[in-house]
């Protein structure tokens, strides 16, 4: 499984929001706002703050969908 946060991004578009501003107001790192944008992970506490700010729940911004490079997918016999 791997982490995206599409979510995230769709609900900054619907509220008029930049990347930075997000970062502003939330207090989270520049590094942590790169991660977000390469989709790796990041601390629940990031994610938390976000979601405080936003003012929505941790699964209106991020989600797991499976991994096509899973264990076992790409073994040959």
């Amino acid at each position: 499984m791997k982490t995206t946060y599409k979510k995230l991004w769709k609900l900054l578009i619907d509220r008029e929001m930049t990347k930075s501003e997000l970062r502003e107001r939330t207090g989270i790192s520049s590094a942590s706002l790169a991660k977000l944008g390469k989709g790796e992970n990041v601390s629940l506490g990031v994610l938390l703050k976000i979601c405080s700010t936003l003012d929505c729940d941790i699964g209106e911004i991020v989600e797991t969908v499976k991994d096509d490079n899973a264990l076992g997918t790409s073994r040959q016999k």
